[in-house]
């Protein structure tokens, strides 16, 4: 019975450990590339149609298939497409950075931006992904459950508020947004009256930091504010931060 005993443990640690195994095991590039229904065709005719000024980063290609397999998304969806045919995607003379597989002006690509933000090894299933930013230091990100019910759709944190704000819209109709609304009307308060003249060479990895921070009292006449150009990595760790601060203080 001792026997019988031991062996039915090691058997269900061995049927555990191959179930986790099974959950975490990655697919291959091949299985990831989907050659009979990609979205990047789609994504093309809505960047040549495109309302707003849209600027495709160069694809290299080995960058574009290793950013693919750590992201574990096939190019059938719009997110994987844009991962897997851009270096990143520059709107509006680069106001917004959408994120693909990186490049000269934008050096970052989704999985790695998000490794030590929303998950803490590729494979891993994160409660929201960072997928695009922009110049005024406002975090676009794919909801998992981190922010609601509503999985899949895009939230933004916005700067002069520090909240995660609904777009109520998935990953596909936000880069049509990014690509045919009225920006102006959607930034409005976020950027000054000569902004155009500072982005069109600006760094992708590089953000604007305001003092005041346009989350404050002070901070809310962007006229009144100076600007500094800031890591966007450090940019966002540090609203991050402030966020969480910010959310204790009301709970207070």
């Amino acid at each position: 019975m001792k026997h019988l005993f031991l062996a039915l443990i090691l058997l269900s640690l061995t049927t555990f450990s191959s179930l986790t195994f099974a959950q975490n095991k990655m697919q291959s590039l091949d299985e990831l590339i989907n050659k009979t229904d990609p979205a990047w065709p789609l994504v093309q005719k809505w960047i040549d149609s495109a309302k707003n000024k849209v600027e495709v980063q160069p694809v290299d290609s080995a960058k574009a298939k290793e950013a693919l397999y750590n992201m574990q998304v096939s190019t059938y969806s719009t997110l994987g497409a844009v991962i897997y045919n851009t270096g990143g995607i520059m709107v509006d003379h680069g106001w917004i950075r959408i994120l693909g597989s990186g490049s000269t002006r934008l050096n970052r690509n989704v999985p790695e931006w998000n490794k030590g933000k929303t998950i803490q090894e590729y494979g891993d299933k994160p409660d929201y992904l960072l997928v695009a930013d922009d110049a005024a230091g406002g975090f676009f990100a794919i909801n998992y459950g981190a922010f609601g019910s509503d999985l899949k759709n895009i939230y933004y944190l916005a700067p002069n508020s520090l909240n995660w704000e609904p777009l109520n819209a998935g990953y596909g109709e936000f880069i049509l947004f990014c690509f045919d609304s009225d920006l102006s009307k959607f930034y409005e308060g976020l950027r000054w009256a000569s902004w155009d003249k500072f982005i069109d060479n600006l760094d992708g990895s590089k953000s604007y930091s305001f003092r005041p921070y346009l989350w404050s009292d002070e901070g809310k006449d962007i006229e009144k504010s100076t600007r500094k150009l800031v890591p966007t990595d450090d940019l966002y760790k540090f609203n991050i931060v402030k966020q969480k601060e910010l959310a204790a203080k009301v709970k207070e």
